[in-house]
C-alpha cells in the first residue's frame, strides 16, 4: 500500500511540474490535426492533412487522451479551463471517429464478399497461401509500428517501349524463391499526370512476399501526351509482358490489374475493354469512371481543380469533346462477363466522389458481372499512401482475400 501512494504520488508531482506551454501545445496540436478527420481541404496544399489525418488516428487518439488527462489531473489555472477540457474532449471524440466507424463499415464488405465469392471462398485456396494472409481487417499494434516488409527480388528500370524517344519503363517485384507465381500489373496514379513504378511499392513488396509477381508499368502523361496515349502505353505494356511472362516466373492464367486514381480507370479501360492478356481480376482503388459526369460535378471544395485536369487529360471539355470523353470513360464498357471487380472507393473522397464508385458498382451488378464494393467512410483520396493507416489495413485484408480468391484458388473457372 505504501508503495502504491508513494507511485501515485510521484504521478501526481509529475503530471504538476509538466510545462503548461508543452501541455498547451499538445492540445492545440491534437485539437487541429483531429480536425481534418472531418473537415474538407479546401486548397492542395492543405490536401495532405486530409489524407493523412484519419490514417493516424490511433497516433492522434493517443495524444488527444495524454492532453485530455493532463487537464484534467493538473486543472491549470487558467481562466480558459473549461475551453481547453472542451477541446481536448472533442479531440479524442474526432480522433475516434475512424475507430468507432471500423466495425460495421467491416461486416458490410465481409458480407459482400461472401455474398459475391461464396461462403467458403477462402477453402479453396491453397494452405500455404491462408496462412499468409493478413489475420484482422485491422491490427492496431501495425498501425504504431508499421507493417513489415520482407526481403523480395526487385529488378528495376526494364524499359518495354520508347515512343517518341520517352522511355517507358516496368518495376519487377517478385518472391525471393523462383518459382511460378499469379501476376498482378499495376498502374500508379496521379492524375495522368505525374508518377513513375516506384509509387506505392510498400503494396509491391507486401505482395510479392506472398507468392505474386508485380509488375508496376508506366506510361506517358499529360498534358504533353493527351488520351488515348496512356491507354496506348498500357496495352504496350501488356503485350510485353505476355511476351516475357516465362522469363518473369508469371502464369499467364492467373493476371490480375490493378490501379489507383488514374491508373485505376487505365486499369479498368484495359480490363474492360482489351483482350491483350487474360485478366482473371480487378482491383480499382478511387479511379475516375464517368468522365463526363465526373466533369460536370465536381467536387467541393475541389483542392485539385477536377476539370482542369480532364482539359489537361482530353485536351478539351465534354462539350467540346464529347465522343473522346464517352471513349475515355470505362464506365461506357460495362457488359456481361467481364473479371470480377473490387472497388475500393473513400467516403470522403474530394477528387473523385464515392457516389461515383456506387455508380460503377450499381452498373456491374446491372450487367450480371460480379462486383464488390468497399466504401470506407471516413477516408480521402490516396489514403493508402499510409500503409499502416486504418483504412489501408482494411483495404489491404480484402484486397489480398479477393485476389487470392481469383488467383490462387484451386478451382478457378475458365476465362470468358
Amino acid at each position: 500500500m505504501h508503495r502504491n501512494n508513494n507511485n501515485k504520488n510521484l504521478l501526481l508531482r509529475t503530471v504538476l511540474l509538466f510545462p503548461a506551454f508543452i501541455h498547451l501545445s499538445i492540445s492545440a496540436i491534437g485539437l487541429f490535426l483531429s480536425l481534418w478527420i472531418v473537415l474538407p481541404a479546401p486548397i492542395f496544399f492543405l490536401y495532405p492533412l486530409a489524407v493523412g489525418a484519419p490514417e493516424i488516428s490511433p497516433w492522434l487518439a493517443v495524444i488527444n487522451t495524454i492532453a485530455l488527462s493532463l487537464t484534467l489531473l493538473k486543472k491549470p489555472k487558467i481562466q480558459a479551463y473549461n475551453i481547453l477540457l472542451i477541446c481536448n474532449l472533442s479531440a479524442v471524440i474526432l480522433s475516434l471517429l475512424p475507430l468507432i466507424q471500423f466495425p460495421a463499415t467491416n461486416a458490410k464488405i465481409a458480407t459482400q464478399m461472401q455474398a459475391v465469392l461464396g461462403r467458403n471462398y477462402l477453402a479453396a485456396i491453397p494452405e500455404v497461401d491462408r496462412a499468409q494472409l493478413r489475420p484482422q481487417p485491422f491490427i492496431l499494434t501495425d498501425s504504431f509500428r508499421g507493417i513489415s516488409l520482407e526481403k523480395v527480388r526487385i529488378d528495376r528500370d526494364i524499359v518495354f517501349a520508347n515512343p517518341d524517344g520517352i522511355s517507358l519503363k516496368i518495376n519487377l517485384y517478385r518472391p525471393v524463391q523462383t518459382g511460378k507465381y499469379p501476376a498482378i500489373v499495376t498502374i500508379y496514379g496521379g492524375a495522368w499526370q505525374r508518377g513513375n513504378p516506384d509509387y506505392n511499392e510498400e503494396f509491391s513488396r507486401y505482395m510479392a512476399d506472398r507468392g505474386y509477381c508485380i509488375i508496376a508499368i508506366d506510361y506517358r502523361h499529360a498534358p504533353r501526351y493527351r488520351f488515348p496515349a496512356q491507354i496506348e502505353d498500357v496495352e504496350t505494356a501488356l503485350a510485353y509482358i505476355k511476351t516475357h511472362a516465362v522469363d518473369w516466373e508469371i502464369d499467364r492464367d492467373r493476371i490480375a490489374l490493378m490501379g489507383r486514381s488514374a491508373g485505376a480507370h487505365l486499369a479498368m479501360l484495359a480490363a474492360y475493354n482489351s483482350s491483350i492478356l487474360p485478366v482473371r481480376s480487378l482491383v480499382n482503388y478511387y479511379g475516375p469512371n464517368d468522365l463526363i459526369a465526373g466533369y460536370n460535378d465536381p467536387p467541393f471544395p475541389d483542392p485539385i481543380d477536377v476539370r482542369a485536369v480532364l482539359r489537361s487529360f482530353l485536351g478539351g471539355g465534354p462539350e467540346e469533346l464529347n465522343e473522346l470523353y464517352r471513349r475515355a470513360s470505362p464506365i461506357n464498357y460495362i457488359k456481361p462477363n467481364l473479371p470480377p471487380s473490387l472497388l475500393v472507393y473513400a467516403g470522403r473522397d474530394r477528387i473523385v466522389k464515392a457516389k461515383f464508385g456506387r455508380s460503377l458498382y450499381q452498373r456491374l451488378q446491372a450487367a450480371g458481372d460480379r462486383a464488390i464494393l468497399l466504401e470506407i467512410p471516413w477516408a480521402e483520396h490516396a489514403f493508402d499512401a499510409v500503409f499502416n493507416g486504418p483504412s489501408n489495413q482494411l483495404a489491404l485484408y480484402y484486397t489480398e482475400r479477393f485476389l487470392a480468391a481469383n488467383l490462387k484458388s484451386a478451382v478457378l473457372q475458365p476465362i470468358k
